[in-house]
């Protein structure tokens, strides 16, 4: 089929009608799209792929229907340029695995359900721990899965099972709503999990694209969180992302819309100057919205992403001059202890001075972390659980 016709105008096929009109993406300006296998096999699917071919109509289709969504390979074999064109090319698959368990240990991760209809992410900051991980460094694509009803099937074959309210997290391996406008997907999982009994949805994301989400009956269920970082980090180490105001703007539309609310600040940079700019950052935040939990993280990846993280800013950097050259237990490069010590007292210090009751935890850290910090109690208590 010629990419040609993905961009007619034909929003109906046969009597079926797509309920969503796909939209432009901010922050996203695909150079190609790749159809993969398995992705055309029903009315909606074709529907909602043709939909969102012709928001981007001098974007070339590319029918790769024999290739499945983690194959598809970026003709270069430097990595930055991999990144960088892997970040224009959007990919639709079928995602069979959707559904899983997280498997952390030697660090104080809880462990929790995670999914993800969507693979990697548009945006470009230049910390991005997701670059570094087997399936994004193989195939460093964004991508749409098209079997949303599948996934949510099997969250509910696993929810029927539960006994107490238990978190399924959508923000582990991509940003939860930086497509949203493409596919509207969120208006689907919040009104799904409005119906269940025990699950409840974590969505995590730095977008600002929280317009489908106002009107819904969400009942609670669905607890949205935002990953934040003060203005000078946001414009410093946050390339192609809406801005630190764009999401706080964004946070306080779904306040109003009665969501509970979550911040991940994360991952903190000890920047030149970073006590006062932290301090002033989280005094005004926290007085602009009510949070039921804050998280607080620092740099915790992997050693591709690490080398990506130098081609985009330097070899020298607030991050590699201060990173250990060491690996901690879990295989992840951080901070030296001492100076992650230093910067969550300095942060909790503050919380607790303008919002003592608010509940604080620490995210991927080691249980030195919280002993030394007296915080063992709030070990398993972070932004991605209830």
């Amino acid at each position: 089929m010629k990419s040609e016709i993905w961009h007619q105008n034909r929003p109906f096929v046969g009597n079926s009608r797509l309920e969503y009109r796909p939209r432009p993406v901010p922050h996203f300006n695909p150079d190609r799209i790749v159809i993969t296998k398995g992705t055309l096999q029903s009315k909606n699917q074709y529907e909602l792929v043709k939909a969102i071919c012709s928001v981007y109509p001098e974007v070339q289709v590319i029918e790769k229907l024999d290739v499945p969504h983690n194959r598809i390979l970026i003709d270069s074999s430097d990595s930055l340029v991999q990144h960088y064109q892997g970040k224009k090319t959007l990919v639709f698959g079928i995602h069979k695995s959707a559904l899983r368990y997280s498997n952390e240990d030697r660090n104080t991760c809880p462990n929790y359900w995670h999914f993800s209809p969507y693979g990697f992410c548009p945006y470009d900051c230049q910390y991005c721990y997701l670059a570094g991980t087997p399936g994004v460094k193989y195939s460093p694509t964004v991508k749409i899965f098209l079997n949303l009803p599948e996934i949510l099937n099997q969250i509910d074959k696993v929810a029927s099972q539960l006994t107490e309210p238990t978190a399924f997290y959508l923000g582990k391996l991509q940003d939860g709503l930086a497509l949203d406008p493409m596919t509207g997907y969120s208006r689907i999982m919040v009104e799904f999990f409005a119906r269940q009994k025990q699950a409840r949805l974590i969505l995590l994301t730095k977008s600002a694209n929280v317009e489908n989400m106002l009107d819904l009956n969400h009942q609670g269920h669905t607890i949205l969180s935002w990953s934040l970082n003060p203005p000078e980090i946001c414009r410093a180490f946050e390339k192609n992302v809406p801005s630190c105001e764009e999401r706080i703007a964004a946070i306080q539309k779904c306040l109003e819309s009665g969501y509970p609310l979550r911040a991940l600040i994360m991952p903190i940079i000890p920047v030149i100057g970073w006590q006062n700019m932290y301090a002033n950052f989280l005094k005004n935040f926290l007085f602009t919205v009510p949070l039921e939990r804050i998280t607080l993280g620092q740099i915790c990846s992997y050693a591709g992403a690490l080398r990506l993280t130098e081609r985009k800013l330097g070899k020298i950097n607030p991050i590699s001059d201060q990173i250990e050259k060491r690996k901690s237990r879990d295989g992840r490069f951080r901070f030296p202890l001492i100076l992650r010590i230093e910067i969550y007292k300095h942060l909790i210090d503050t919380i607790r001075r303008f919002k003592p009751e608010l509940q604080v935890s620490l995210c991927m850290e080691e249980y030195q972390t919280f002993k030394a910090l007296n915080m063992e109690s709030a070990i398993g208590y972070c932004n991605c659980v209830l």
